[in-house]
């Protein structure tokens, strides 16, 4: 395996890994309410990336992408999503959701597959059909089993995907484009922090040392895994980053299951089976079209 591609792969598998284990860090800031912490993860985010920028001289880059008009309102829009994003994740993982979540992200690039039919054109094959078929039936199954739609579950994998979308029809790198991102909704989360504080309200420098260096590494639990990924991405077919992608939301079952003691039903299998069959589905047929193309370029 070439140097570039081990590389490629070690990062990826970095990235993945660390956005599959996040429920451990937003479990050990439980106690503190959800705005607060989402506040944190802006402000901490900013000034990590500030200074990322700063070393890696990106700001010309940067001035110069946020020159058009659309890409500075398509980033508005962006960050609206994930800002929805982002808070249901960590009350998902705050209130015992974390299986939830985990079928959320495995839902997730199928809805990609969706998004891209509809806005971007793309053309379904007869088996990514199925595999979009097969993964509403898992749905459907929970709905009616449980008795209430997995609505976190969809409308995590629906505004990642959404997310996703947007920013791939911009041309804005990764890190570049969460900074502004977060930029964005830094004033509110800073008046929300000055209200707290005023108010006698904030956790920060009112509990202890742990919980002040948990907030701050808000920052670098959001910017870290993004970075590796940028890294990988650029090193690795793309097809193969979608197969890592995985990685994320398994860690995020077995996290649910194993150490948080969530309920696993007979549902919850048939459901979990009828995705991971889909996605086994969609990731052959992701790897031979991608065969397909590097024999033909060959």
């Amino acid at each position: 395996m070439p140097k570039e591609t081990r590389s490629g792969a070690a990062y990826a598998l970095g990235a993945f890994f660390l956005w599959g284990i996040s429920p451990l860090y937003f479990k050990a800031v439980d106690e503190i309410p959800i705005f607060e912490v989402l506040a944190h993860r802006v402000l901490w985010s900013v000034i990590f990336l500030f200074l990322l920028l700063t070393v890696s001289r990106r700001w010309a880059a940067l001035r110069q992408a946020l020159c058009e008009p659309r890409t500075l309102y398509m980033l508005m829009l962006s960050t609206l999503v994930v800002s929805v994003n982002w808070f249901f994740f960590i009350w998902a993982i705050t209130t015992d959701r974390v299986l939830e979540s985990s079928l959320g992200y495995y839902i997730n690039p199928l809805v990609n597959v969706l998004l891209g039919t509809l806005f971007l054109r793309e053309r379904l094959t007869k088996w990514q059909i199925v595999a979009v078929g097969l993964a509403a039936v898992g749905v459907l199954n929970l709905a009616v089993q449980v008795g209430t739609m997995p609505w976190v579950s969809l409308l995590l994998a629906s505004t990642f995907g959404i997310y996703g979308l947007i920013r791939k029809t911009i041309k804005v790198e990764s890190v570049d484009g969460l900074f502004v991102e977060t930029s964005m909704v830094l004033p509110i989360a800073l008046g929300y922090l000055a209200y707290q504080a005023i108010n006698g309200q904030g956790a920060i420098g009112a509990i202890d040392l742990r919980t002040d260096l948990l907030l701050i590494a808000a920052g670098l639990v959001t910017a870290i895994p993004l970075i590796w990924f940028t890294c990988g991405a650029r090193r690795l077919n793309y097809s193969t980053v979608g197969l890592f992608q995985y990685l994320a939301p398994t860690c995020q079952f077995f996290l649910a299951v194993l150490v948080f003691g969530e309920a696993f039903t007979w549902a919850h299998l048939v459901t979990f089976s009828c995705i991971w069959t889909a996605l086994a589905i969609y990731s052959a047929q992701s790897w031979l079209i991608a065969r397909r193309r590097a024999s033909v370029l060959a």
